[in-house]
């Protein structure tokens, strides 16, 4: 018998964080997201929970988990778009239609007493999470960034009566074969025309208290227009902060400023942690810090977390600039490759942006919406 209840008691939170995990736990291209950063989801403080409500479900067969989904009324993401919409996220199921439709169900029903009439997904809090069902790729090893699932789920997802809305591409980039200097003589160029510089910093901290405020403001004003995003909370700021903290290195940071200092262009990488989480299953145990601080000091991959361009910047080829900064990246020693992580298809500019490289493009994920009737149906 199936049946689908609400997440309630820390043993039903133990078992809906730890169920990928068992899904996957063979799988060599799954990672997971941090075991600790999982569990604050479900603690009344939650840094998104000023802006948001959340449900989460579980499936039982026979008392046995077979699934398990999330839903998120993100209040700002609604009022900045005129939509009522719920989101969906975290849903992993066994290969089972039945185990899959009652827990989109679970989460139509959650949205319609919400007063919502569409679910959309999957989409976290904010684009600072997984998002993405990836239809593409299930041979490739995941980033850290982004989830992993089978490749039966979209199957189930649009047997449960999901169309596609959107699409994300990803790819590895590559040094090109041979740097016949170009790139690195337009960004000069470009910088010496509009009066703009690198700018600098000491050491992370000091780059964070030198361009914080600045760094968000670019960012919400770059992103405003683009699907899923939300604006920064003070929360999602200290958050990004703390990240910084932990591991990012300033090679792999790149700031533009004007003739007065402001905040212009911004491109910054991780490296990438993807392998080093693995083994623990998200856990942080002393092995796995090993491994991390490894990862971080001599990375062989580099993720691509932020890039941003003001807007009355936009078509002066700044974004040059930050293709070569990138490219002085992937020429360090030990570096193999950087992953895009989620560009929009129909993102026309970051996509030309990258054939400056030698562009894999390896995965494709995607986003689905359902209308939800009165009725139920």
């Amino acid at each position: 018998m199936l049946t689908v209840r609400e997440v309630k008691t820390k043993k039903e939170q133990k078992e809906f964080i730890e169920f990928p995990l068992k899904l996957y736990k063979d799988n060599p291209y799954f990672v997971p997201p941090l075991y600790g950063d999982e569990k604050k989801m479900f603690r009344p403080d939650y840094l998104y929970y000023d802006t948001c409500e959340a449900v989460f479900y579980n499936a039982y067969r026979d008392e046995r988990i077979v699934g398990r989904i999330s839903g998120i009324l993100q209040k700002a993401s609604n009022e900045k778009t005129g939509e009522k919409r719920v989101r969906f996220t975290r849903f992993d199921a066994i290969d089972d239609q039945e185990v899959a439709s009652a827990l989109f169900g679970a989460v139509e029903d959650w949205a319609r007493s919400k007063g919502m009439n569409e679910v959309v997904g999957p989409l976290g809090f904010s684009d600072l999470e997984r998002e993405g069902l990836l239809v593409e790729g299930f041979d490739q090893l995941s980033t850290f960034e982004e989830q992993y699932n089978a490749d039966y789920y979209p199957r189930l997802v649009e047997a449960a009566g999901y169309r596609k809305e959107v699409d994300w591409l990803e790819s590895r980039l590559y040094a090109p074969e041979e740097d016949d200097g170009s790139l690195k003589k337009t960004t000069d160029f470009i910088l010496k025309r509009y009066n703009l510089r690198f700018g600098e910093a000491k050491s992370v901290r000091d780059f964070i208290r030198r361009y914080a405020d600045q760094f968000f403001a670019l960012l919400d004003e770059a992103y405003k227009d683009l699907y899923g995003t939300v604006p920064f909370t003070e929360g999602m700021k200290k958050l990004i902060i703390s990240n910084f903290l932990l591991i990012v290195d300033l090679k792999h940071v790149a700031v533009i400023l004007d003739e007065n200092g402001k905040v212009v262009c911004l491109g910054i990488c991780f490296p990438s942690i993807a392998k080093a989480v693995q083994p623990s299953g998200g856990r942080l145990t002393p092995p796995a810090l090993i491994r991390l601080l490894k990862a971080i000091k001599r990375p062989k991959v580099l993720d691509l977390g932020l890039i941003a361009v003001a807007p009355e910047y936009m078509n002066r080829g700044v974004s040059v600039a930050i293709s070569a900064e990138l490219l002085r990246m992937l020429r360090e020693d030990g570096v193999e490759y950087a992953e895009t992580n989620l560009n929009l298809e129909t993102n026309h500019a970051i996509q030309n942006q990258w054939k400056r490289f030698r562009q894999v493009q390896h995965k494709r994920r995607r986003s689905y919406v359902k209308q939800l009737e009165e009725d139920g149906k």
